[in-house]
């Protein structure tokens, strides 16, 4: 089965691309292959319409909160609320969000979803820092327009599966929370470098075999990367073969999971 393990940006470029890392599953084996990167979307959306089968992991919230959907007022389906945001526009998006903050109590300012609550993932509304919230508005629309089937959220295509992957909790399985990238290069330090390198070869040496099931192989030099991008493209890919081989089991989505929220494919999301 081809696997796509995809890290994402709100804003493409040639210093931040999108990162796609091409990988094959055969049986319990998972090998690494093509590198590719995109420095606009059209890239990334020629990608997702490539014929299948093939099922991508892709690391951006694909959902929102039910809390904040229920009481900003916006259209209560996945697929309504997100035609609702791309309406409004990346500065309307933006500005709705912040309207919305601005009015609530602190504390009560930003919602996570239950998958992130689990995984430890941060509130898809976030704008600042890693905003993950402009990731949500200009990724989740895109996989609408593209009409891949999202388990749980999109019926779409079946032979282009996409599902939402996190590779911050598969990371901190293995090396805690010990910072392993960073994008500004007067912060790119040894103890990160180091921290890749380390987190690469317990993959490698199987320390995850018993989480997901499989046995990875990939070049080391995907640790090189001091934004970490190329290996989170790894991670992504780790989570969406363990999906497909849940495929029999809803991809791994969680028995309970919200339709309007969506979960992040990943064992300790079940």
């Amino acid at each position: 089965m081809k696997i796509y393990g995809i890290d994402f940006t709100s804003r493409p470029s040639r210093r931040k691309p999108i990162t796609c890392l091409e990988c094959c599953l055969e049986g319990p084996r998972l090998e690494a292959g093509a590198l590719t990167e995109w420095r606009d979307f059209a890239g990334f959306e020629t990608a997702l319409q490539r014929s299948g089968p093939w099922i991508a992991g892709i690391d951006f919230p694909f959902g929102q909160s039910r809390t904040f959907i229920e009481n900003i007022g916006w259209p209560e389906t996945w697929a309504g609320y997100v035609d609702h945001a791309t309406g409004l526009g990346r500065d309307g998006f933006r500005a709705a969000l912040d309207g919305y903050r601005a009015s609530r109590a602190p504390g009560d300012k930003e919602h996570r979803r239950a998958t992130d609550r689990a995984t430890g993932a941060i509130s898809p509304q976030k704008l600042y820092g890693t905003p993950v919230g402009l990731m949500f508005f200009e990724g989740a629309q895109r996989l609408r327009k593209v009409d891949v089937r999202i388990p749980g959220l999109q019926e779409g295509d079946p032979e282009r599966i996409v599902v939402e992957t996190y590779p911050g909790v598969l990371a901190r399985r293995l090396i805690g929370k010990q910072s392993y990238k960073q994008d500004t290069r007067s912060k790119q330090t040894t103890e990160r470098d180091e921290a890749r390198s380390r987190l690469l070869k317990l993959i490698l040496d199987g320390k995850t075999q018993a989480i997901y099931g499989l046995k990875v192989e990939a070049d080391p030099s995907l640790a090189e990367d001091p934004s970490g991008d190329r290996l989170d493209a790894l991670l992504c890919a780790i989570q969406a073969a363990w999906a497909w081989t849940r495929r029999a089991k809803g991809f791994g989505m969680p028995d309970a999971m919200d339709c309007l929220e969506g979960a992040i494919a990943d064992p300790i999301g079940r």
